[in-house]
């Protein structure tokens, strides 16, 4: 597999403080990433440093082999590395499609002045073929003040997509969504990033959502990476289950019901999630 991303002995200190400490990551084209920990525990930390948000205190951050490290963000979207926020970035008294024409019109380096101009035939069906792939081209005339949360994740990451980034790093991409429609929202979105072979790493509290999207996993706790591998070795990482998810995440299928509950296992504070 060829290597999208590295990060060497990456760091950002605040005064006395590590917000991230000897982050080592390699990121493959494609692959598709899942990471989990407490808040504070440095993930968005990373993911702020990586795409220009955060200038590093120290290491490399190398795509497809060049340095990048404190590049501006808008450089750094440039070479094919987007974000979503866990907050949608949108404009929530406008339409979903004029929200998606101001984003492939800045993309296109047109001036947003001449926003109206720039609008033709082919620029509306490249934005409704974007809608299309994530399943939200029906919501297309609505405004996003009135649509549901979901469906306002979704057109946020259209949006972020609309550069045709190798690698797209998603901030919580179902906080804020109700828990009957996350795994379908994860389905929508994981099939229409697969179908353009975008690397995808997302930050997730969810544990099940990380179990069914994502083949490999990183856990992060004050500021380090704990355990990064195969997702469900790092799920049983005793260090994980402690420090991250709590010990009594995932109880196997083929272990029976009881009809007493085992005694709670006491957890640290700094890793409930």
């Amino acid at each position: 597999m060829t290597t999208l991303l590295e990060t060497r002995k990456l760091e950002r200190t605040f005064g006395a403080v590590y917000a991230a400490k000897d982050v080592n990551i390699k990121i493959d084209a494609g692959e598709i990433l899942g990471v989990i920990g407490s808040n504070g525990a440095g993930k968005t930390t990373f993911v702020n440093m990586v795409t220009g948000y955060l200038t590093p205190s120290s290491g490399e951050i190398l795509y497809r082999g060049k340095e990048i490290t404190g590049l501006p963000t808008r450089d750094i979207t440039k070479l094919g590395i987007c974000r979503s926020f866990q907050i949608p970035q949108l404009f929530p008294e406008l339409p979903v499609i004029e929200n998606m024409l101001i984003a492939l019109t800045i993309a296109k380096q047109n001036s947003t002045v001449l926003f109206k101009p720039a609008i033709n035939q082919a620029l509306e069906d490249e934005a409704m073929t974007l809608l299309a792939r994530f399943k939200i081209d029906q919501y297309a005339d609505q405004d996003i003040a009135t649509l549901p949360q979901g469906v306002r994740k979704l057109v946020d990451i259209a949006m972020a997509t609309v550069a045709e980034p190798d690698l797209l790093f998603l901030d919580e991409p179902t906080s804020g969504v109700s828990a009957d429609e996350k795994m379908d929202l994860m389905k929508v979105l994981i099939d229409a990033l697969k179908s353009t072979k975008t690397a995808v790493l997302f930050i997730e509290h969810d544990m099940e959502i990380v179990e069914a999207f994502s083949p490999r996993c990183v856990a992060f706790y004050e500021g380090t990476i704990l355990a990064d591998g195969p997702t469900a070795d790092v799920l049983e990482n005793q260090k994980v289950r402690e420090f991250v998810i709590g010990s009594e995440f995932h109880r196997s299928a083929a272990e029976p019901e009881t009809s007493k509950p085992a005694p709670e296992k006491k957890t640290s504070k700094k890793g409930a999630a």
